[in-house]
């Protein structure tokens, strides 16, 4: 059985043939599916090795890459079209199983591709493009045309959604896919295995307090309310520091790094906030140890973050907002603290209540445990693959062995 997946995700290969992705999650996910399957074939962009970039590897040897032109994201990949259908063309009948993540470009043809073949599909839904829009930073035209695309890609998805099994990251996305006689499937998208959950019991146990938030930088992810809400901590008497880990996405993300560091100078609290930029996953999942509390005040439009599960699973007690799937992971004053607005204020006071309240604190932490052994990546591709083998009648490798919840 040859699974093939398309996603936007770049990755490269190493001299030595190792396939490497900047990012680390999908490459984890991936290495999750292919015990399942006798080959999995990428259909993703490759670009020569980046400049000091680590990646994550592909540690499966069963993997394979089918090659798309690099491209970063819709206003790149359409002109390229042309190039990419022939090569859709030639894969698609070449796997015997199709996977798709969306929203992604090339995930619509892919699959119109494959229904011409009449070969299965599953899809699994991870961002939600519509969410986006009210902090998209885009004026006029632009503004129109990223307001056209996202219709467009808004009716694939649901079309693909119409016609596949299909799976979404939260309980958000799974209801706003969900049509009379064709349900979408809840699930958690997530990156670490059962030994990456830590054992620590307590935190915020010496000075400074380090608090973390993971992260893309732009302007989707609330991350400018970050400066006011340390300048609030330092008035409340609390002695804290932040570093925020991930690349500045673009012009608009790199815009929004510079506003971010601005603003902690305006307010005096430069010295105490750090922007790491973009760290590889496997160094990262580590990294989660060496703080006190998780901060991720994101805006609407994703399904889950999968940093949330990362920091449970490091012991770390989170701090996020209450918007698209993220209740269907967090709990408030269980595994986390829910904020119904982002900003410095609710920030400021979520993280100060964890400081100073012991019993609240480990209780969060040990939620989190709780919560992250649940949902490694093993639960996850076992419960997929569950249920693609028998909704679809596909053969798998091996007999899909579910845990325990």
């Amino acid at each position: 059985m040859k699974l093939g997946i398309v996603y936007h995700m770049p990755f490269w290969r190493e001299a030595d043939g190792t396939l490497r992705e900047v990012e680390g999650s999908f490459a984890r996910y991936v290495d999750s599916l292919a015990p399942y399957f006798d080959e999995i074939s990428l259909c993703v962009p490759v670009v020569s090795a980046p400049a000091g970039a680590e990646g994550t590897a592909i540690r499966s040897p069963n993997v394979t890459l089918a090659p798309l032109p690099p491209f970063d994201g819709p206003v790149h990949f359409y002109p390229r079209l042309p190039r990419v259908l022939p090569r859709l063309l030639r894969w698609a009948r070449e796997v015997d199983l199709l996977h798709c993540r969306v929203p992604s470009p090339a995930a619509v043809f892919a699959f119109a591709i494959a229904r011409l073949y009449r070969r299965p599909a599953f899809v699994l839904v991870v961002g939600d493009l519509r969410a986006l829009l009210p902090s998209m930073p885009y004026r006029g035209m632009k503004k129109a045309l990223w307001r056209a695309y996202t219709g467009f890609e808004e009716r694939n998805v649901q079309w693909m959604a119409d016609h596949a099994l299909t799976f979404a990251n939260g309980a958000a996305l799974a209801r706003k896919h969900t049509r009379p006689g064709r349900p979408v499937i809840e699930t958690t998208t997530t990156t670490i295995h059962a030994g990456d959950v830590a054992s620590r019991p307590d935190t915020c146990r010496a000075l400074p307090v380090r608090m973390l938030t993971v992260s893309r930088i732009d302007p989707r992810k609330g991350l400018r309310v970050l400066p006011g809400a340390l300048r609030q901590l330092v008035d409340a008497g609390i002695d804290v520091r932040l570093d925020i880990v991930g690349p500045a996405v673009g012009g608009p993300g790199r815009e929004e790094e510079a506003a971010i560091v601005e603003e902690a100078a305006r307010l005096g609290v430069g010295d105490r906030l750090g922007i790491v930029g973009a760290v590889a996953l496997d160094r990262l999942l580590p990294m989660y140890g060496q703080y006190d509390l998780f901060v991720l005040p994101t805006l609407p439009g994703e399904g889950i973050p999968r940093v949330l599960l990362e920091a449970m699973s490091g012991g770390l007690p989170i701090v996020t907002t209450r918007v698209a799937g993220i209740p269907s992971l967090v709990t408030h004053e269980v595994n986390g603290l829910l904020l119904d607005r982002p900003g410095a204020a609710e920030v400021a006071g979520a993280v100060a209540r964890i400081v100073r309240d012991d019993r609240l604190r480990q209780g969060l932490i040990a939620g989190g445990y709780e919560t992250a052994r649940k949902l490694t990546l093993e639960a996850q591709a076992a419960r997929m693959m569950e249920i693609v083998s028998s909704r679809l009648q596909v053969a798998l490798r091996h007999p899909v062995a579910v845990p325990a919840a």
